[in-house]
Protein backbone atom coordinates (compact mmCIF):
# COMPACT_ATOMS: atom_id res chain seq x y z
CA UNK A 1 0.00 0.00 0.00
CA UNK A 2 1.70 3.59 -0.76
CA UNK A 3 2.74 5.81 1.86
CA UNK A 4 2.59 9.21 1.27
CA UNK A 5 4.55 11.87 3.40
CA UNK A 6 1.97 15.22 3.52
CA UNK A 7 2.83 19.12 4.94
CA UNK A 8 1.40 22.28 5.04
CA UNK A 9 2.36 25.72 6.04
CA UNK A 10 0.62 28.80 6.51
CA UNK A 11 -3.06 28.54 6.77
CA UNK A 12 -4.13 30.38 9.28
CA UNK A 13 -4.26 33.89 10.72
CA UNK A 14 -4.63 35.30 14.01
CA UNK A 15 -7.87 34.02 15.67
CA UNK A 16 -8.74 31.39 13.02
CA UNK A 17 -7.87 27.59 12.90
CA UNK A 18 -4.94 26.57 13.56
CA UNK A 19 -2.54 25.09 10.73
CA UNK A 20 -2.50 21.61 13.08
CA UNK A 21 -6.06 21.50 13.21
CA UNK A 22 -6.48 21.77 9.33
CA UNK A 23 -3.58 19.46 8.87
CA UNK A 24 -5.65 17.02 11.15
CA UNK A 25 -8.28 17.21 9.49
CA UNK A 26 -6.83 17.12 6.13
CA UNK A 27 -5.62 13.60 7.47
CA UNK A 28 -8.94 12.54 8.17
CA UNK A 29 -10.26 13.44 5.18
CA UNK A 30 -8.06 11.50 3.21
CA UNK A 31 -7.83 8.34 5.88
CA UNK A 32 -11.98 8.58 4.76
CA UNK A 33 -11.69 8.43 0.84
CA UNK A 34 -8.83 5.75 0.39
CA UNK A 35 -9.92 3.77 3.55
CA UNK A 36 -6.03 4.32 5.03
CA UNK A 37 -4.34 5.34 7.94
CA UNK A 38 -3.29 9.21 8.87
CA UNK A 39 -0.48 9.54 11.64
CA UNK A 40 -0.61 11.97 14.24
CA UNK A 41 0.47 15.34 13.19
CA UNK A 42 3.80 16.63 13.90
CA UNK A 43 4.74 20.41 14.38
CA UNK A 44 7.70 21.60 12.89
CA UNK A 45 9.72 24.77 14.22
CA UNK A 46 11.14 27.27 11.24
CA UNK A 47 13.00 30.56 11.60
CA UNK A 48 11.50 33.45 13.02
CA UNK A 49 12.66 36.27 11.48
CA UNK A 50 11.65 39.56 10.59
CA UNK A 51 11.92 38.81 6.33
CA UNK A 52 9.41 35.73 6.89
CA UNK A 53 5.41 36.39 7.37
CA UNK A 54 4.22 33.79 9.73
CA UNK A 55 1.18 34.22 12.37
CA UNK A 56 2.47 33.56 15.57
CA UNK A 57 5.45 30.92 15.53
CA UNK A 58 6.25 30.05 11.93
CA UNK A 59 6.13 26.66 12.14
CA UNK A 60 5.08 23.89 9.65
CA UNK A 61 2.73 21.09 10.02
CA UNK A 62 3.70 16.97 8.49
CA UNK A 63 1.76 13.85 8.70
CA UNK A 64 1.86 10.68 6.41
CA UNK A 65 -0.96 8.75 5.08
CA UNK A 66 -1.13 4.96 3.91
CA UNK A 67 -3.24 4.29 1.77
CA UNK A 68 -4.33 3.66 -1.66
CA UNK A 69 -5.28 6.64 -3.58
CA UNK A 70 -3.42 8.38 -6.37
CA UNK A 71 -1.30 11.97 -6.28
CA UNK A 72 -3.96 13.53 -8.57
CA UNK A 73 -6.93 12.50 -6.61
CA UNK A 74 -4.43 13.59 -2.76
CA UNK A 75 -3.76 16.73 -4.68
CA UNK A 76 -7.34 17.57 -5.70
CA UNK A 77 -8.94 16.80 -1.96
CA UNK A 78 -6.40 19.31 -0.24
CA UNK A 79 -6.67 21.71 -2.02
CA UNK A 80 -10.50 21.60 -1.61
CA UNK A 81 -9.58 21.99 2.13
CA UNK A 82 -7.06 24.55 1.87
CA UNK A 83 -8.72 27.11 0.00
CA UNK A 84 -11.83 26.18 1.90
CA UNK A 85 -10.63 26.37 5.07
CA UNK A 86 -7.22 28.60 4.78
CA UNK A 87 -7.65 32.13 6.21
CA UNK A 88 -8.47 34.90 3.96
CA UNK A 89 -5.26 36.79 4.77
CA UNK A 90 -2.82 33.25 4.45
CA UNK A 91 -0.15 32.02 1.97
CA UNK A 92 -0.92 28.68 2.18
CA UNK A 93 1.15 25.97 0.63
CA UNK A 94 1.01 21.99 -0.07
CA UNK A 95 3.60 19.65 -0.55
CA UNK A 96 3.59 15.60 -0.50
CA UNK A 97 5.40 12.78 -2.05
CA UNK A 98 5.35 9.25 -2.37
CA UNK A 99 7.87 7.74 0.38
CA UNK A 100 7.44 4.23 -1.31
CA UNK A 101 9.26 5.81 -4.53
CA UNK A 102 11.52 8.65 -3.61
CA UNK A 103 14.81 8.46 -3.53
CA UNK A 104 15.94 12.16 -2.69
CA UNK A 105 15.85 12.16 1.30
CA UNK A 106 19.29 13.93 1.90
CA UNK A 107 18.39 16.71 -0.24
CA UNK A 108 15.03 17.40 1.25
CA UNK A 109 16.14 16.75 4.54
CA UNK A 110 19.12 19.80 4.12
CA UNK A 111 16.22 22.14 2.73
CA UNK A 112 14.24 21.30 5.99
CA UNK A 113 16.97 22.27 7.98
CA UNK A 114 18.36 24.89 5.89
CA UNK A 115 14.30 26.42 6.91
CA UNK A 116 15.57 26.81 10.49
CA UNK A 117 18.62 28.67 9.85
CA UNK A 118 18.22 30.93 6.98
CA UNK A 119 15.63 32.79 5.28
CA UNK A 120 14.82 30.80 2.37
CA UNK A 121 13.01 31.85 -1.24
CA UNK A 122 10.22 30.36 -3.18
CA UNK A 123 11.96 30.00 -6.13
CA UNK A 124 14.82 27.23 -4.28
CA UNK A 125 11.42 25.62 -2.86
CA UNK A 126 10.05 25.11 -6.29
CA UNK A 127 13.76 24.23 -7.79
CA UNK A 128 14.57 21.61 -5.29
CA UNK A 129 11.05 20.04 -5.82
CA UNK A 130 11.34 19.96 -9.42
CA UNK A 131 14.74 18.54 -8.99
CA UNK A 132 13.42 15.72 -6.70
CA UNK A 133 9.76 15.13 -7.60
CA UNK A 134 8.14 16.12 -4.97
CA UNK A 135 4.35 18.03 -5.77
CA UNK A 136 4.32 21.93 -4.01
CA UNK A 137 1.62 23.92 -4.94
CA UNK A 138 0.00 27.52 -3.24
CA UNK A 139 -3.64 27.86 -2.47
CA UNK A 140 -3.75 31.77 -1.63
CA UNK A 141 -2.76 34.76 -1.41
CA UNK A 142 1.36 34.97 -2.00
CA UNK A 143 1.84 31.36 -1.72
CA UNK A 144 4.59 31.60 1.04
CA UNK A 145 3.58 28.72 2.68
CA UNK A 146 4.81 26.61 0.29
CA UNK A 147 8.60 27.19 1.20
CA UNK A 148 7.21 25.59 5.23
CA UNK A 149 5.89 22.77 3.80
CA UNK A 150 8.78 21.50 1.71
CA UNK A 151 10.78 22.37 5.15
CA UNK A 152 8.06 20.31 6.81
CA UNK A 153 8.82 16.86 4.86
CA UNK A 154 12.03 17.81 5.06
CA UNK A 155 12.09 18.22 9.35
CA UNK A 156 9.87 15.06 9.26
CA UNK A 157 11.87 12.84 6.91
CA UNK A 158 15.04 13.99 9.43
CA UNK A 159 13.64 12.02 12.14
CA UNK A 160 14.65 13.76 15.20
CA UNK A 161 12.61 17.55 14.93
CA UNK A 162 9.29 17.97 15.79
CA UNK A 163 6.38 17.85 18.24
CA UNK A 164 3.54 15.90 17.82
CA UNK A 165 0.03 17.98 17.86
CA UNK A 166 -1.80 17.90 21.12
CA UNK A 167 -0.41 16.51 24.76
CA UNK A 168 -1.21 13.69 26.94
CA UNK A 169 -3.49 13.58 29.93
CA UNK A 170 -1.87 10.69 31.79
CA UNK A 171 -1.22 12.48 35.24
CA UNK A 172 -3.33 13.83 37.96
CA UNK A 173 -2.81 17.49 37.44
CA UNK A 174 0.16 18.58 39.16
CA UNK A 175 0.52 15.02 40.72
CA UNK A 176 3.43 12.91 40.31
CA UNK A 177 2.40 9.24 38.92
CA UNK A 178 4.71 6.60 38.52
CA UNK A 179 3.93 3.83 35.57
CA UNK A 180 5.74 1.26 33.45
CA UNK A 181 7.42 2.41 29.95
CA UNK A 182 4.31 -0.92 28.82
CA UNK A 183 1.45 1.36 30.39
CA UNK A 184 2.58 4.79 29.08
CA UNK A 185 2.80 3.36 25.54
CA UNK A 186 -0.69 2.08 25.85
CA UNK A 187 -2.10 5.31 27.40
CA UNK A 188 -0.56 7.31 24.81
CA UNK A 189 -0.37 5.43 21.65
CA UNK A 190 2.88 6.72 21.08
CA UNK A 191 5.91 4.22 19.38
CA UNK A 192 8.59 4.80 22.50
CA UNK A 193 9.88 5.98 25.39
CA UNK A 194 13.30 7.56 24.62
CA UNK A 195 15.99 8.97 26.89
CA UNK A 196 17.68 12.04 25.79
CA UNK A 197 20.60 10.30 24.73
CA UNK A 198 18.37 8.14 22.18
CA UNK A 199 18.29 5.32 24.47
CA UNK A 200 15.09 3.40 24.49
CA UNK A 201 13.50 2.66 27.90
CA UNK A 202 12.28 -0.92 28.04
CA UNK A 203 8.69 -2.12 29.29
CA UNK A 204 9.40 -2.80 32.33
CA UNK A 205 11.17 0.55 33.37
CA UNK A 206 8.85 2.91 35.64
CA UNK A 207 8.90 6.82 34.55
CA UNK A 208 7.33 9.17 36.79
CA UNK A 209 5.05 11.53 35.10
CA UNK A 210 3.61 14.71 35.97
CA UNK A 211 0.86 17.02 34.49
CA UNK A 212 0.53 17.44 29.97
CA UNK A 213 2.72 15.01 28.52
CA UNK A 214 3.86 16.38 24.77
CA UNK A 215 5.13 13.37 22.33
CA UNK A 216 8.38 14.59 20.17
CA UNK A 217 9.70 12.82 16.55
CA UNK A 218 12.75 11.45 17.70
CA UNK A 219 14.67 8.56 15.85
CA UNK A 220 12.08 8.69 13.40
CA UNK A 221 8.88 7.99 15.20
CA UNK A 222 6.50 9.32 18.24
CA UNK A 223 8.25 8.95 21.54
CA UNK A 224 7.59 10.41 25.11
CA UNK A 225 11.16 12.14 25.93
CA UNK A 226 12.50 11.16 29.11
CA UNK A 227 15.61 12.53 31.30
CA UNK A 228 17.23 10.39 34.44
CA UNK A 229 16.85 13.58 37.41
CA UNK A 230 16.72 12.81 41.17
CA UNK A 231 17.27 9.10 40.91
CA UNK A 232 14.11 8.02 38.76
CA UNK A 233 13.47 8.61 34.87
CA UNK A 234 11.01 11.69 34.61
CA UNK A 235 9.09 13.19 31.52
CA UNK A 236 11.32 15.88 30.05
CA UNK A 237 10.51 19.41 31.02
CA UNK A 238 9.78 22.57 28.64
CA UNK A 239 13.19 23.27 28.75
CA UNK A 240 14.50 20.01 27.39
CA UNK A 241 11.51 20.20 25.10
CA UNK A 242 12.40 23.55 23.84
CA UNK A 243 14.63 22.52 20.64
CA UNK A 244 11.26 20.57 18.91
Amino acid sequence: MPEYLIAIDDTDDIGTRGTGDIAQQLGQILATDCGGVASPVTRHQLLVHPDIPYTSHNSAMCFALKGDISPQRLKQLASELLEAESAAAADPGLAFMCLSSFTSNAALVEFGLAAKRRVLTKDEAYGLAADIGVHLSEHGGTGQGVIGALAGLGLRLEGNDGRLKGHFDVGQGDDELSLPVSVLLAQTGVDAVIALDDTELADEVPVRVRGKLKAVWRQGRSAILVSFRDGAWRNAGKQELKEY
